[in-house]
């Protein structure tokens, strides 16, 4: 086990490699000197903000290369009416809400699930979901609602609990399905008039469930280079030069940096368990950006009986966030935190006005724990 570690680690520690990392910085400004323009790249997912924030990537990049943040944080772009739903359940009797760690501090309208818990609500956050399904086992008595949240990546597993309740005939788990899909917001923002993006850095653990194929579309709509990259600092260097030679090279294509775990069809076997019982809404509001139709998944009509929206009747209408925060406006990459004036003054981690600044992800949060952006 020990040389397993050790071996692990070498392996990580390859892909933070300094010299490494400054070869990939000389080559991307070679290639980009004489290109006549500003490239805007935008890193989908919030873990690669917080990797460029924290080895101080933007810092080694020439002028004409900017990151412009994403909506690629499942916790951010969570809106306050759907966090009003859990924190609704949580005042049912019997009833025990079960999340992922992130989606406790976020504030809805009526409050966090942290505030509901220390009100006396059973509010518990798990690491794995895997988890609800001990928790309704040493509680049979009471219902288990599941806040499902994430991307592609976590769908599976939300796939498997609900396999293994119905195949061991559990009666006291549901789901308050929140899973969103990332080519729609990515094609949404593209599509609006003004839209500042130039090429996408794509989350590669998404792809590593679904396949690169689902950026293909966007390539052959929009004509802009995709890249999916890693999350160590040495993946997203190299993928920005992937984008930067496709600029010098006038090509719009839809690569792979991180072939090490991407191909282009992904898990199939995890697609077929997703879509043996989910199947696309017809639209999910995404927080700060608006409704963006078959941008989520909810259960296929056989299991609705599972749905915790079909069995309690919740509130619908849109709540706007707090009006000093520009969360909405950082997660369309139209800003930047320091652009927002409530950022590390009345908003900080301790007391976040805005999910950017809650979540591990947000791009708020990474501004102010590392607070090296900008050049």
């Amino acid at each position: 086990m020990k040389n397993s570690k050790l071996s692990l680690s070498l392996l990580i520690d390859g892909y933070r490699d300094s010299d490494t990392i400054r070869m990939l910085s000389k080559k991307i400004r070679e290639d980009s000197e004489n290109l006549g323009r500003t490239i805007n790249i935008m890193e989908v997912c919030g873990g690669h903000t917080h990797i460029i924030a924290k080895y101080g990537l933007e810092q080694i990049l020439p002028e004409n290369i900017q990151f412009v943040h994403g909506p690629g944080c499942p916790v951010c772009i969570m809106p306050k009416e759907r966090i009003d739903h859990a924190y609704i359940l949580s005042q049912e009797k019997d009833i025990i809400v079960v999340t992922l760690g992130d989606m406790m501090r976020v504030p809805g309208s009526r409050g966090s699930l942290f505030e509901a818990r220390a009100e006396g609500a059973d509010v518990r956050s798990v690491y794995s979901p895997m988890d609800v399904l001990d928790i309704a086992g040493n509680n049979p008595s009471k219902t288990v609602v599941f806040f499902a949240i994430g991307f592609e990546t976590t769908t599976p597993m939300t796939a498997a609990i609900i396999k293994r309740e119905i195949e061991g005939d559990i009666k006291n788990i549901i789901y308050h399905i929140n899973h969103v899909t990332v080519p729609e917001p990515m094609t949404a923002l593209l599509a609006e008039d003004d839209s500042n993006i130039d090429a996408f850095i794509a989350p590669s653990h998404v792809s590593v469930i679904t396949g690169a194929k689902i950026y293909a579309p966007i390539v052959e709509q929009f004509h802009i280079p995709i890249v999916v990259g890693g999350f160590e600092p040495v993946d997203v260097m190299e993928s920005i030069w992937m984008i930067v030679k496709q600029f010098r090279e006038k090509r719009n294509d839809l690569e792979i940096q991180y072939k090490r775990g991407v191909s282009m069809d992904g898990n199939l076997q995890a697609q077929k368990m997703v879509h043996a019982y989910f199947e696309k809404a017809a639209s999910f509001r995404w927080r700060g950006i608006g409704d963006i139709p078959g941008s989520s998944l909810k259960l296929r009509q056989e299991y609705a009986y599972l749905d915790a929206e079909t069995k309690y009747d919740f509130p619908h209408e849109s709540i706007e966030d707090h009006k000093l925060c520009i969360c909405g406006t950082i997660l369309k990459g139209r800003a930047r935190p320091f652009d927002c004036k409530a950022f590390g003054k009345a908003c900080t981690p301790q007391n976040p006005l805005g999910a950017c600044m809650v979540s591990e992800e947000g791009s708020c949060a990474a501004y102010f724990r590392y607070g090296n952006f900008g050049k």
